[in-house]
């Protein structure tokens, strides 16, 4: 009996930015230097407001990850950014977590799952006066 040779598997990045405006899936190699393939929940839908929908997201990362496919990639680790900075919001939005359970269930094995959503360390001061922003 003959063992098979496992072939080792091609690893990429998924670098996920979601918003609560938008969900964009952007596929790299390992280095980050070379995109694979991109999609976006805009790209998906016709209406300014499903942008960020859970069913955008995970359609953009369906179709992410079947070009990623097409060009050789196996597994994904997965980067989670949310805007973030001195004035966005850090937790993500409602899209990321769709998208990753897509990505998964097309067939890519899931490596390491990171969140790289930028934060200050002091820094400028932020925009709104001294007594924050009135609503």
């Amino acid at each position: 009996m003959m063992k098979r040779q496992l072939e080792p598997i091609r690893w990429g990045v998924a670098h996920i930015y979601s918003s609560y405006n938008d969900t964009i899936i952007h596929i790299t190699d390992i280095t980050g230097n070379q995109t694979i393939a991109v999609a976006s929940g805009g790209m998906m839908v016709k209406a300014d407001r499903l942008e960020s929908s859970p069913t955008a997201a995970m359609m953009a990362a369906k179709k992410a990850a079947e070009t990623a496919k097409d060009k050789g990639i196996r597994g994904v680790h997965v980067k989670v950014r949310a805007p973030g900075g001195h004035n966005g919001p850090t937790n993500p939005g409602p899209g990321a977590q769709a998208a990753i359970r897509a990505l998964s269930r097309i067939g890519l094995r899931i490596g390491v799952i990171e969140d790289v959503t930028p934060l200050p360390h002091g820094g400028c001061r932020k925009k709104g006066g001294r007594r924050g922003r009135r609503v």
